[in-house]
């Protein structure tokens, strides 16, 4: 009503010259950036090589425990838990190389491979299952991610990504929810989500600590969604990134030698 036609599609056409541009460039700079972030809290705990010294609390319904143990890791292909508490369980050892799981149990001096129909199982007694630990996944890598929210919420500066899988990564969730603090990029809560788009399970972050150099949450803890009052709670007490980490050590035939 206040323009005339003519002015109309001369505005059309200098919003389609020269703003498009200017939102394909923000688009792409927030890709970026979104990446850029993503592999920042991938990397919190791992890097390229990882040794750590881990208590693990788990409490369901039934039984209450605690596991002491020792971890390494070589990218995400290659990991090596390691029992030190308790002793009825010392030397119990959890190989993961490439998408095969082993254990070994001292007691008996055996290593089982993890066959398809025991990946759902619990790992240790926890609410992480063995297919957890196959399928770890890096969240720029299998994951399409944006920014559903930045800004204020609860008195703290936040991002939130929303991250769906891509059609071929190897995942077994629907979505997953990430907040993390705005200035440092620590995170303080995932929210699972199975296919059905219903709530799996909740991972939060807590008690900052130096570890490996730098600030970082040294407890994670995850609740079942249908058993809120269980969880498995992760503590770190030491933490190295970066370090030598020979291939041998992640060999099935390493195991009974240590």
């Amino acid at each position: 009503m206040f323009y005339t036609v003519s002015m109309k599609i001369l505005s059309y056409l200098l919003v389609c010259l020269f703003a498009f541009p200017a939102f394909a460039t923000e688009a792409v700079a927030d890709k970026d950036r979104t990446s850029l972030i993503l592999n920042k809290v991938d990397d919190l705990w791992r890097g390229a090589s990882s040794y750590a010294m881990v208590t693990m609390r788990v409490k369901t319904e039934h039984y209450t425990r605690t596991m002491r143990m020792e971890g390494w890791s070589k990218g995400k292909e290659k990991t090596l838990f390691r029992v030190l508490e308790p002793l009825r369980e010392k030397g119990t050892m959890t190989l993961k190389s490439e998408n095969h799981i082993y254990t070994y149990l001292p007691k008996t001096d055996r290593t089982i491979r993890l066959t398809s129909g025991m990946m759902m199982g619990s790992w240790m007694g926890s609410h992480l299952t063995n297919d957890d630990l196959v399928k770890e996944a890096r969240l720029e890598e299998d994951y399409n991610a944006s920014i559903s929210f930045e800004g204020e919420r609860d008195g703290r500066k936040i991002i939130e990504f929303t991250l769906v899988p891509k059609p071929d990564a190897p995942v077994v969730w629907g979505k997953l929810l990430l907040i993390i603090m705005a200035d440092s990029y620590t995170p303080l809560i995932e929210f699972y989500y199975d296919e059905d788009m219903q709530l799996a399970r909740t991972f939060t972050f807590n008690d900052l600590k130096l570890l490996g150099g730098k600030e970082r949450p040294a407890v994670l803890r995850v609740v079942p969604a249908d058993k809120p009052d269980e969880y498995t709670e992760f503590i770190y007490e030491q933490l190295e990134l970066n370090i030598p980490v020979n291939d041998s050590m992640f060999s099935k035939s390493s195991l009974k030698r240590r």
